[in-house]
């Protein structure tokens, strides 16, 4: 009779232990099982009830177990939702900044850009205003070597061996070099060679003429004339 008292009390504290342990860890029966209880109760309940889970019933057991298992997967899942949290935060900063050193960049190249055009234009005039107040006495004739220094004068140095290539290849210095098939003339082969005088009207006979009204052309037509021989590098004209 005290045998079955005894069981049917292990089962009675067994099915509330694994009732009140549904929600818990398993390590925490132990702590209700010792909790409120254990400050009332002497040693020997204590360890009573401590030995309940051993005789708690397979099923109950294993509601227990699952009780504990899903509070571990629950405290797992709230870990990785507060890494992945913190990756998209710092994946949102290395974004910002990368995105913050490509457009100060963009501004810096934009500048550089805006500063050579400027540059670039500057130095035009400059040419165009030389060519304009640059005077040559006029002669009956002239040799390749006066053509060329009237040309280093109006041409600047930076582009000289450009624009020196392109008479060679199109009429070899020659100011009065004619083209038997087009009727293209002068230093740079104009066609029609009239054309030239929309810088003065001795474009027949004036190389200093000619020279004004190819730079004036490779400059509007190209922007230089280094510019202007890479076309004809890869076309054979301009």
């Amino acid at each position: 009779m005290l045998e079955g008292n005894r069981v049917s009390r292990i089962s009675v504290r067994g099915f509330a232990v694994a009732s009140a342990t549904a929600v818990t860890a398993v390590g925490s029966v132990v702590g209700v099982a010792s909790g409120s209880t254990a400050q009332n109760n002497d040693a020997e309940a204590t360890a009573t009830g401590m030995t309940l889970l051993a005789d708690i019933p397979a099923g109950q057991q294993a509601q227990v177990q699952t009780a504990s298992l899903t509070q571990q997967a629950d405290a797992q899942a709230i870990a990785a939702d507060v890494s992945a949290k913190k990756d998209a935060e710092e994946a949102a900063r290395k974004a910002a900044a990368e995105t913050a050193i490509a457009k100060k960049e963009q501004a810096e190249k934009a500048a550089e850009e805006a500063k050579k055009r400027a540059e670039e234009e500057k130095e035009r005039a400059s040419r165009e205003a030389a060519r304009e107040t640059t005077t040559f006495a006029v002669q009956s004739s002239y040799t390749v070597a006066q053509i060329q220094a009237m040309a280093r004068q109006m041409v600047p140095s930076g582009q000289w061996q450009c624009f020196s290539n392109i008479v060679d290849h199109e009429s070899s210095w020659n100011y009065k070099a004619v083209n038997p098939s087009s009727g293209a003339y002068g230093l740079f082969q104009a066609l029609p060679g009239s054309k030239m005088s929309s810088v003065g009207a001795d474009w027949q006979t004036n190389p200093a003429t000619q020279i004004k009204w190819g730079l004036n052309y490779m400059d509007s037509r190209y922007g230089s004339p280094c510019e202007a021989w890479s076309f004809w590098q890869a076309n054979h004209w301009y």
